[in-house]
C-alpha cells in the first residue's frame, strides 16, 4: 500500500512541535529531538513503501521516531532528567506539577507525555505503544490519581 510523500510533509507540518516536544523526553532535550524527529521523517519517507496502511501514518512514525530516540538515548541520568525539564515549555510556572510529573513511572509518563503534549487520542497512543486503549485510559487514570496525590502532597508541605 504505502504512503505518499505528501501524507508525510502533512503529517510533519502539523504535528512536528508535538513529536518534538514528546521525544524530548526520552533523546535528552530539544535539540537532540530536532534530530531524532528530523531522521524519524525522513526514515519514513524512504520507507513509504513498507508502510502497509494498517493503523493510522502517525502511529507509524511515532515508532519509528521512539526507535531512533531510544537508540539515541543518552547514558547519563542528568542528561535524561534535564530533558523531562526541557519538555515543559514553562516550567516555572508549575514547579509542582514538573515534580509530580517526574514522579511517575516511565510508562506512565511517557502515555501523558504522548496524550496531553502529543496530544494524540487514546487509539493513537494505544497503537503506538503495542497496548490496548482499555490499558492507555487504566494508565491515564492512575497518572491523574498520582499527580493529584503528589501535588496535593506538596500543597500541604507548603
Amino acid at each position: 500500500m504505502g504512503a505518499s510523500e505528501l501524507e508525510i510533509e502533512e503529517l510533519y507540518r502539523r504535528r512536528y512541535v508535538a513529536f518534538r516536544n514528546v521525544i524530548a523526553t526520552v533523546a535528552g532535550g530539544r535539540e537532540p529531538a530536532r534530530d531524532v524527529v528530523q531522521d524519524a521523517f525522513a526514515q519514513a519517507l524512504r520507507r513509504r513503501e513498507t508502510y502497509q496502511g494498517t493503523g493510522s501514518l502517525e502511529a507509524w512514525v511515532w515508532r519509528i521516531a521512539f526507535r531512533l530516540a531510544l537508540a539515541a538515548v543518552p547514558r547519563d541520568l542528568a542528561l535524561i532528567e534535564s530533558s523531562l525539564e526541557e519538555a515543559f515549555l514553562e516550567p516555572e510556572r508549575d514547579p509542582d506539577l514538573v515534580d509530580a510529573i517526574r514522579s511517575l513511572p516511565p510508562r506512565r509518563r511517557l502515555v501523558v507525555f504522548l496524550r496531553y503534549f502529543g496530544d494524540l487520542s487514546y487509539d493513537e497512543i494505544a497503537e503506538t505503544c503495542g497496548i490496548s486503549e482499555g490499558t492507555v485510559a487504566a494508565t491515564l487514570a492512575q497518572a491523574r490519581a498520582d499527580l493529584l496525590a503528589a501535588i496535593d502532597r506538596e500543597g500541604a508541605e507548603k
